[in-house]
């Protein structure tokens, strides 16, 4: 037990304490921005196995979501990123899908985001790294935690 907590858990006990405090400081400033995008980070530190494997993987949340932006910024016109579980391999993966193309093979969607142009025109115009950095805020980690463990069953 000591070794997962100080190895494991304590991580997220780390990161949830830290965040909590950014977001009492956030909330006692009224700064709604910063308090939106705590919310990831919020979610995600309660911890779990996706917490896990995201850290096994990429070895942190952010880098995580700078290498899926990555991918995602990458598509050419429209498609998508992908954050997948391959059952073949036991393992979390980021993949691009171009247009309309599925998620092929043992390859399981956990999360996909739409970056063609009709998703965030109106608001990012044709700057996809921005609406890649914003639309983290609004994914929902607790459907994401559910899709990997039924996934990786």
């Amino acid at each position: 037990m000591k070794l997962h907590h100080s190895k494991h858990h304590q991580t997220y006990v780390t990161n949830l304490n830290v965040t909590e405090e950014k977001l009492a400081d956030a909330v006692a400033k009224n700064d709604t921005a910063t308090v939106l995008s705590l919310k990831p980070a919020l979610n995600f530190n309660y911890g779990g196995p996706l917490l896990s494997a995201l850290n096994q993987k990429w070895g942190s949340l952010e880098s995580f979501t700078s290498t899926f932006n990555a991918t995602a910024a990458g598509v050419q016109g429209s498609g998508w990123g992908w954050l997948v579980y391959d059952k073949n391999f036991k393992s979390l993966e980021i993949v691009a899908t171009s247009n309309q193309d599925p998620v092929l093979g043992a390859k399981i969607p956990l999360l996909g985001i739409d970056v063609w142009e009709h998703a965030y025109y109106l608001q990012y115009k044709n700057v996809r790294p921005d609406y890649l950095k914003a639309v983290w805020s609004v994914v929902n980690w607790k459907d994401v935690a559910a899709r990997y463990a039924a996934a990786s069953k």
